[in-house]
């Protein structure tokens, strides 16, 4: 599945149509969410729904962060809550990545294929990720809990047009 959802999918005409379609889903979430709810209230089936909403994130141009808070918001938790629930539902994602690139790493490094000055660069990068990272997800809270998602829609749509118009020049 990562070979075809790496090659088939990578067309820049439908990265640019799923960006801009799926501002019409920050737009729908926005109008429609209740958003009365906090993590503490979720249900099995709010969680199996922002979860199954994750794997529509495979499809270039379908932001993972962005479809999961939509589905959360659809599932009446707050802009907040359902942004703070999407982070926490990255972890194990970005572990599991991290984890498979490090075992890759090491594996380079003990046949000899990288130099221990090369691990370096590495650690610079997975703490600058980091700190980044968690800065990051505390500014965004912040931000989506005085905002709407509107901001991201006009980003997208932006970005929509810029890809198909550099993909027919």
């Amino acid at each position: 599945l990562e070979k075809k959802v790496e090659t088939v999918f990578r067309s820049p005409v439908l990265i640019a149509l799923t960006l801009i379609l799926f501002s019409g889903v920050l737009i729908y979430v926005e109008k429609v969410g209740k958003k009365i709810r906090d993590i503490k209230q979720m249900n099995w089936r709010d969680s199996l729904t922002v979860g199954l909403a994750q794997a529509v994130a495979l499809i270039p141009g379908v932001s993972r962060s962005g479809i999961t808070i939509s589905a959360g918001m659809w599932r009446g938790l707050r802009r907040e809550e359902a942004a703070r629930f999407a982070f926490l539902l990255s972890a194990p994602i970005i572990a599991g990545a991290g984890g498979l690139k490090l075992i890759k790493t090491i594996g380079l490094f003990a046949s000899g294929e990288l130099a221990f000055s090369e691990l370096t660069f590495f650690a610079v990068g997975i703490v600058s990720a980091a700190i980044f990272g968690y800065l990051t997800i505390k500014y965004f809270l912040r931000f989506v809990s005085k905002h709407s998602l509107y901001p991201f829609v006009v980003y997208r749509i932006i970005l929509g047009i810029l890809v198909l118009l550099l993909a027919f020049k």
